[in-house]
């Protein structure tokens, strides 16, 4: 039982450097520009090694956007806190945000946000009820934002604005040059509210 635990357990862990390799190169390459021969290189295996682990390209990426999720997901749970004055909750859900799609070694999110339509028709509906419930908590935001009269207007527009904008960072930020993750959240706070002062 235990030798039959110990594999397992190399399994996972082969199975999730995978997923790891599989995110960095799917975020520098796209999708398609991505070969399983290069996810096999980029972990040290035989080139038709991860078919031990996954079905198909298709299924590396299926996992790398669960995993993004589930990550983006339990770290946005943690900053939400039912007493928190509307701008103090919207600036915790920024720097959060950010850190998910900016940080060094978060390639997840990137990942489902610039190859999400790469995935089939069928995964997209397994994974929409995850992206849903993390588009909840924002919705949230902008409406307790619109009720302490820091944000007019349509809250759901203003919602896909500001996520739209800071999901387009991940084309233009480059870590350790020009503002650090507290200061860009500072200035998106700023902007955004400063919009509707």
């Amino acid at each position: 039982m235990a030798k039959v635990l110990k594999e397992q357990k190399h399994d996972d862990g082969r199975r999730g450097d995978i997923v790891r390799a599989a995110a960095k190169l799917f975020r520098d390459k796209g999708y398609d520009g991505a070969s399983m021969r290069a996810i096999a290189n980029a972990v040290g295996m035989q080139c038709g090694s991860p078919f031990y682990h996954f079905a198909s390209k298709q299924d590396i990426l299926v996992a790398v956007v669960e995993e993004g999720l589930r990550q983006g997901l339990e770290k946005t749970r943690a900053v939400v806190k039912p007493n928190l004055p509307a701008d103090a909750q919207f600036r915790a859900l920024v720097r959060v945000h950010l850190s998910i799609i900016l940080e060094d070694g978060n390639d997840f999110i990137p990942v489902m946000l610039y190859n999400w339509r790469c995935l089939d028709e069928e995964h997209q509906r397994r994974l929409i009820a995850t992206k849903d419930e993390y588009d909840a908590i924002w919705q949230d935001a902008m409406n307790g934002l619109h009720t302490a009269g820091f944000l007019g207007g349509d809250t759901k527009f203003a919602r896909l604005m500001v996520l739209g904008a800071m999901n387009f960072m991940v084309t233009w930020y480059k870590p350790k040059k020009g503002d650090n993750l507290d200061t860009l959240s500072d200035k998106v706070v700023a902007f955004f509210l400063s919009q509707h002062a």
